[in-house]
């Protein structure tokens, strides 16, 4: 055994040194901040391990991608009605207090658009009869004769004195040309860009997306569900049908508590403020009409609220529960929660799209099926492209909006759902899903090979929890 003599030492520059220990500070850092962002803990365990073996790809890579969380205010203290009867005490209000929600307010009307092409008119009427204002948020708007079609009602709206606004996000919405953006600003159309990506990418907030879909009408009337603002939402493309999605159109105090919502996301892609609270205080509203709730999550929440809504539902159902969703890449406590519902007699029906439009979304999502059908769940394949996204309770609660059953939507986008707490809209989302239901093939357990079960969990955690 040869040993170096003892004068003989590996010196480093100073450059290295520096580097050496800049890295070290770096792991450090990004280590406790993991552990404050309440990631999944196979996610944090992979980025400790990435940056601490691979330091020279996994700390570029954390720094451009890892944040989930952004600082806020302390919430503020809810004003609860005194004239909140028995019927409000349900106990996701509860909850939603709690995480500081928007309050539950009784609306006027609330109609679906399960069809593309009359959600499509709908859309379009909305705006020809704004007075006022006209505020939009979508993650996609399109190329295409949907585009075309909006584009020239806004800029008639905005010739008739109707001040316009339409927020895009920036990564969603890359692939709309630069002229129609100048076609609308020409027009007092004003456009603003969620997230700008180059900013963004210096302050590690690249990977948090706005994915949220409104439009709000002179405070109002508001438009929302899972559409984009795109063709292949609304119209038959070619020889394809259009995707199966859902809209809806509330007419009440829910468009005020929207256009507050909006605003917020406006101020913070304007660059006016940081991320703010959302506003939870109970607009004058009527004291009939169907009760519902914002439910608002993102990385400027403290608490995942999507995701703690539907735990709490998964251990109080008693009957039923139907999920339907394009993707199916729910963590482990929420997976969990839904196969002990089954295991105490809940009947839980999932449908899905036999194939999505997101390959890697069909290969993480199996691990998860087979859990699920395990535990006795009915996993349901719908035979085309299916958007939509909803969860059903009993007949206690319903939810449908932006947010997907998976971790980027419950953990890293800026969402928005609805909750439904009166019996005619919850009947009608039931019977709608059901209908879907119905419509699909069951999924049938196909255990896995070793290679795929590997090639499962890769995509389950690079594509999905990072």
């Amino acid at each position: 055994m040869h040993l170096l003599p003892a004068h003989v030492h590996w010196p480093l520059s100073g450059l290295e040194h520096g580097a050496f220990v800049l890295a070290g500070l770096l792991i450090y850092l990004a280590s406790t901040r993991l552990s404050r962002e309440h990631r999944h803990p196979s996610a944090a365990l992979a980025w400790v391990l990435t940056m601490t073996l691979l330091p020279y790809i996994g700390i570029p890579l954390y720094l451009l991608f890892g944040v989930r969380k952004v600082p806020r205010p302390h919430a503020r203290l809810r004003q609860v009605p005194t004239h909140q009867g028995r019927d409000e005490a349900h106990w996701a209000i509860e909850l939603g207090q709690a995480l500081a929600l928007p309050a539950a307010t009784r609306n006027a009307t609330v109609s679906f658009q399960a069809d593309g092409q009359a959600a499509l008119n709908v859309l379009l009427d909305l705006i020809r009869h704004a007075r006022e204002q006209i505020d939009i948020c979508t993650f996609i708007l399109g190329h295409d004769e949907v585009a075309t079609a909006l584009t020239k009602e806004l800029t008639l709206a905005a010739g008739r004195g109707v001040k316009v606004r339409v927020l895009l996000d920036e990564l969603g919405s890359w692939s709309i040309p630069r002229a129609l953006v100048r076609t609308l600003k020409q027009h007092g159309v004003a456009v603003q860009f969620f997230m700008p990506l180059l900013p963004n990418i210096r302050r590690g907030r690249v990977n948090l997306r706005n994915h949220r879909k409104l439009v709000v009408i002179d405070g109002q009337h508001v438009w929302s569900g899972g559409r984009n603002l795109a063709s292949e939402y609304f119209l038959r493309q070619d020889h394809s049908p259009a995707w199966n999605d859902i809209s809806f159109v509330i007419s009440g105090p829910m468009a005020q508590q929207a256009h507050d919502i909006y605003q917020q996301d406006w101020q913070v892609a304007s660059g006016e403020v940081s991320f703010v609270d959302v506003p939870v205080c109970l607009p004058s509203g009527p004291a009939t009409g169907g009760l519902m709730q914002w439910i608002p999550s993102g990385p400027d929440h403290a608490d995942d609220t999507i995701h703690a809504l539907l735990l709490a539902a998964a251990y109080r159902a008693e009957r039923r529960i139907v999920l339907v969703s394009p993707y199916f890449v729910p963590d482990d406590a929420l997976l969990s929660a839904w196969c002990m519902a089954c295991r105490r007699g809940v009947q839980l029906t999932l449908v899905l799209p036999a194939r999505s439009n997101h390959k890697l979304a069909d290969v993480a999502r199996a691990p998860s099926l087979r859990a699920l059908m395990a535990a006795g769940a009915e996993v349901k394949l719908y035979p085309r492209m299916l958007h939509a996204k909803a969860v059903i309770v009993d007949d206690d609660i319903a939810w449908c909006g932006s947010g997907n059953l998976d971790a980027r939507s419950l953990f890293l986008n800026f969402e928005l759902n609805t909750a439904f707490y009166d019996a005619r809209s919850i009947a009608w989302l039931t019977q709608w899903a059901l209908r879907l239901a119905n419509e699909s093939h069951p999924a049938l357990p196909q255990p896995p090979s070793a290679a795929r079960e590997l090639m499962e969990g890769l995509v389950r955690i690079i594509g999905f929890q990072l």
